[in-house]
């Protein structure tokens, strides 16, 4: 059936992660792309206590934005290097600097993240800002079947209510307390993260040849002028998700990754997003085959009453965060389109011809969680 705002369908659950890049390793290897090996290793030893040339770097699959390498030192230490893409920016993503700031603060309040081990501010050394961070070893859950063999369904569990949990205590972060009130405004956030995303979806489509898809523009007109009263301020993490999360053995969670969208602003936004990537058993997931198919985790419902529960906010108005949540994910992933056509990605493996109707399929859904509020 066809939305009030003309696109139907849901994302398809046939959409796999990239295939893990090649390891590079020492010896003359080939780098993966972004990393210059001798100025990166240069720089580990002179700027990073305990490490050991040579160095192993391994560009990290599953990410569709900033680029994560795995840095293994002489000795088998393991480590994480996090830079920009390779090739087309926008203005203000991906400022290395800013997430750094984030972890770096958040880990004495109590936040489980990775530590951070230093950065690197001079493009020359590798062409962008970059920095690096202690690895955490866990499990990251993608695929359908991939909790199944490694949790069992206690554990499972118990990792949807760690990550539930962990989301209400990020919320309960006073970023000035922290030293991250300078990170965004906390008045007027809904209105300028529409006002943001439109943008760079309007650019990737006039400017790169990005697909153009009516209901975005259809579904950011009805979100404008139907915006909720602000809701809570906090830090909001913008990516909140399963795969974004290392679990530890027993599903407990050991750290939240992937920080480069986090700002002040409406909490509920985070909710928001966590429920468009949440699958129940059976169902299709909104970009890939998810962990939470496998059965054993909250359902959806749940997870939206375990945080109302928890943080005592109302989730009254969530549909408006869940059609925002998918809308702006289309509006990404354009972005990640427009940045692999223009070679920006560092790695093969992308299915970057399933993008366009993705694209179409999250507006769909945006258009469908839209038709329920005002």
């Amino acid at each position: 059936m066809t939305g009030p705002f003309g696109v139907s369908g849901a994302p398809g659950a046939d959409r796999s992660p990239a295939q893990p890049a090649r390891p590079a390793s020492g010896g003359g290897d080939p780098s993966p792309a972004g990393i210059d090996r001798a100025r990166v290793s240069a720089w580990l030893t002179e700027h990073l206590r305990g490490v050991e040339p040579p160095y192993d770097f391994e560009l990290i699959a599953g990410g569709r934005s900033n680029l994560t390498y795995a840095v293994t030192d002489r000795s088998g230490r393991r480590l994480v290097l996090r830079r920009p893409p390779t090739g087309l920016l926008l203005p203000t993503a991906h400022d290395m600097g800013r997430e750094h700031r984030i972890l770096s603060a958040l880990l004495p309040a109590g936040i489980p993240v990775p530590r951070t081990l230093g950065y690197c501010d001079d493009p020359a050394v590798t062409g962008a800002a970059f920095y690096v961070m202690e690895h955490v070893e866990g499990l990251v859950l993608r695929a359908e079947g991939e909790a199944a063999a490694a949790l069992d369904p206690a554990a499972r569990r118990r990792a949807s209510e760690s990550l539930v949990d962990t989301l209400v205590a990020i919320h309960a972060v006073d970023p000035d307390r922290v030293g991250l009130g300078s990170l965004g405004r906390p008045d007027g956030y809904l209105a300028r993260q529409l006002r943001r995303w439109y943008a760079q979806y309007r650019a990737n489509r006039d400017e790169h040849g990005g697909p153009d898809v009516a209901a975005i523009d259809a579904v950011h007109d009805h979100l404008a002028a139907h915006l909720p009263e602000q809701g809570p301020v906090g830090i909001v993490h913008g990516d909140y998700r399963l795969d974004n999360a290392v679990l530890a053995a027993d599903g407990s969670l050991a750290a939240v990754l992937d920080w480069e969208l986090c700002t002040i602003g409406d909490v509920l936004a985070d909710v928001g997003q966590l429920l468009v990537y949440w699958a129940d058993p059976g169902e299709e997931p909104v970009i890939a085959h998810s962990a939470t198919t496998d059965g054993g985790f909250l359902s959806r419902a749940e997870v939206g009453e375990r945080y109302a529960a928890v943080s005592g906010r109302c989730l009254e108005q969530i549909d408006f965060y869940v059609a925002f949540a998918s809308w702006k994910l289309a509006c990404i992933l354009e972005g990640v389109l427009v940045r692999y056509v223009g070679g920006a990605m560092g790695h093969d493996g992308f299915d970057h011809e399933a993008y366009p109707e993705m694209i179409r399929q999250l507006a769909g859904r945006a258009a469908d969680a839209a038709s329920r509020i005002g």
